[in-house]
């Protein structure tokens, strides 16, 4: 007797498990079959072995994209370009006096006057009218004089060597309006390459050049390459970094690489003219250079870079008042060191009978504390405020530009030169980024125009201070020259508190009868703008954050009434 099987049809147990049994067969065998017809997958790819030109290749590929490639790049650009900037500061005044005077050069001039004479030659004193009268010796008699005539040639040397450190800035302040714009149809990898190109032919020209005309020559040339090198550079990284606080961390690293090229140059160039010559320090600089320019070649690929973004015109950035307030900050705090550049090494051969490398390393205070200033308020800028950091540091650059002329001994100035150096960091470290925020809220975001300005700025310090100190000496003294761009620093520190919180372009000027004429910023708390919806309310002077809860039940419907009260109004 059969079992009937649950399903009805008839078969017992086993029938069923041999049904099962030639299904699940003949499904399996189909599978087999079908993974047996597919082709088989190919191997991985095999790398290419270490050091090989393959493996070589593929990483510069990887890090063609990297921002943090073009923030070395940059950084580099900016150390060798500040470099040539300030290793002539110990060279120049002290060759320029030797080549005029090729039979008595100023080292061969001894420091304090002969203390052994012949009895014909001692001082004698002779009484007239009572008085005891002392006439010094011949050697001792031929000493001062010697003295005084050498004081007055390298006080007027200052008016000549002040031109020349200045001619690079002026023709940077003339170039800076033609890059800057140049950047927006080109882009940025060509104008950097090309500065590249012109400090390395100018640091050659300084390398071999003899004669005041054709180290003129070559300190104008290297402003058309900084000009090129700093905007491209500084634009470059502001449209790599978008986010202000990371914006703020690598300019702070860039400028860093000029604090360094500050902290490096005038050492340098003291030792190595004092005891290798003149060529010495130039050669070695352009050799970097050129290893400078092979990186930009293989990395950035030099090419012409269409920005289809609408860019804000020149002009209309100059009529910003905060954009000219931030970039007056950099040129008041850069003024007082663009000073001290031509006059100080003099002053110091004049008072203290300073040898080469002791004027090389009188700015070794001033560049170790910037290059620490500037990768400190980096970041800190962003946090505390970076009106208040900038404030603070033009009050410190005051104190110490004061304090320079009371040195009595190289030692002296170490602690003055200390904090200038920090505070001038304090000041660029902080409104180089503060422009490209500017921008941002205020205009477009095109940066190459706006660090333009920057670079301007920086420029009339570089340009004013020294043209100026020459004459400033030979009228009013070292001392009072420190004292009255000190007052300037005083003065203009206060304007920095508009920069709290300056207006975005959304927030238009409150007019009428209900306001008193009133604008958007005299409003303390606007300002402020909304991170979820980009809305700046105005009502009551609150931000969003500030609201009552009841008022923020919708955020449409308070848009909406916002958009529609502002526009009444």
């Amino acid at each position: 007797m059969q079992t009937s099987d649950p399903g009805g049809n008839g078969q017992g147990p086993t029938a069923a498990a041999n049904s099962n049994y030639q299904t699940t067969t003949t499904t399996t065998n189909n599978s087999t079959s079908t993974a047996a017809s597919s082709p088989p997958k190919a191997p991985p790819p095999i790398p290419p072995p270490p050091g090989s030109w393959a493996s070589m290749k593929a990483q510069v590929l990887r890090w063609r994209g990297s921002r943090k490639l073009v923030l070395v790049i940059v950084a580099i650009a900016l150390l060798l370009d500040n470099m040539l900037l300030t290793v002539v500061v110990p060279i120049i005044p002290e060759f320029l006096y030797d080549i005029r005077h090729p039979d008595a050069p100023l080292a061969s001039f001894p420091k304090t006057p002969p203390t052994t004479l012949s009895p014909c030659q001692k001082e004698t004193t002779t009484p007239y009218n009572g008085v005891d009268v002392t006439t010094p010796g011949y050697d001792n008699a031929s000493w001062y004089a010697e003295a005084e005539e050498r004081h007055k040639e390298l006080v007027e040397e200052t008016v000549e060597v002040g031109l020349m450190f200045a001619s690079k800035a002026f023709v940077q302040l003339l170039a800076n309006p033609i890059v800057g714009p140049l950047t927006h149809k080109i882009g940025y990898s060509i104008p950097m390459f090309a500065g590249f190109v012109i400090m390395f032919v100018s640091t050659i020209i300084f390398a071999f050049g003899r004669t005041y005309p054709v180290l003129f020559i070559a300190r104008a040339l290297q402003g058309i390459g900084s000009s090129c090198s700093s905007v491209s550079g500084m634009g470059m990284l502001a449209d790599r970094y978008t986010d202000d606080k990371e914006r703020g961390n690598a300019m702070g690293i860039a400028l860093g690489g000029l604090a360094l090229g500050v902290l490096i140059g005038p050492p340098f160039g003291g030792i190595m003219y004092e005891f290798v010559g003149k060529s010495a320090p130039f050669l070695i600089l352009s050799a970097l250079a050129l290893g400078d320019g092979l990186l930009q070649l293989v990395m950035l690929q030099p090419s012409v870079a269409l920005d289809e973004s609408d860019p804000p015109s020149l002009k209309e950035l100059v009529m910003d008042p905060y954009i000219i307030i931030a970039a007056g900050a950099i040129t008041f705090a850069n003024m007082g060191i663009a000073m001290l550049e031509p006059s100080l090494p003099i002053w110091m051969m004049d008072n203290m009978g300073a040898s080469r490398w002791e004027q090389g390393v009188t700015f070794l205070p001033a560049s170790i504390s910037y290059l620490i200033g500037t990768n400190l308020f980096g970041p800190l800028g962003h946090r505390i405020g970076r009106w208040l950091a900038a404030l603070l540091g033009l009050v410190i650059i005051g104190l110490c530009l004061m304090c320079i002329p009371l040195a009595t001994s190289i030692h002296h100035l170490i602690l003055p030169n200390a904090g200038l150096g920090f505070a001038i960091g304090m000041v660029d470290s902080c409104m180089m980024p503060e422009l490209g925020y500017l921008v941002d809220i205020r205009h477009s975001a095109v940066y190459g125009s706006v660090y333009a300005i920057g670079d301007v700025a920086f420029c009339v310090g570089f340009a004013i201070g020294p043209a100026l100190s020459g004459t400033l000496v030979n009228t009013i003294g070292f001392e009072w020259m420190l004292v009255g761009i000190s007052i300037l620093c005083f003065l203009y520190a206060p304007l920095l508190t508009f920069l709290r919180a300056p207006p975005t372009k959304e927030e238009k000027k409150v007019g009428g009868f209900e306001n008193g004429g009133l604008s958007v910023d005299d409003v303390p708390s606007v300002g402020k703008t909304s991170a979820s919806d980009g809305i700046v309310h105005t009502v009551l002077g609150m931000t969003s954050a500030e609201k009552p809860s009841s008022e923020l039940k919708s955020s449409a419907t308070a848009a909406n009434c916002d958009e529609s009260f502002t526009t009444r109004l």
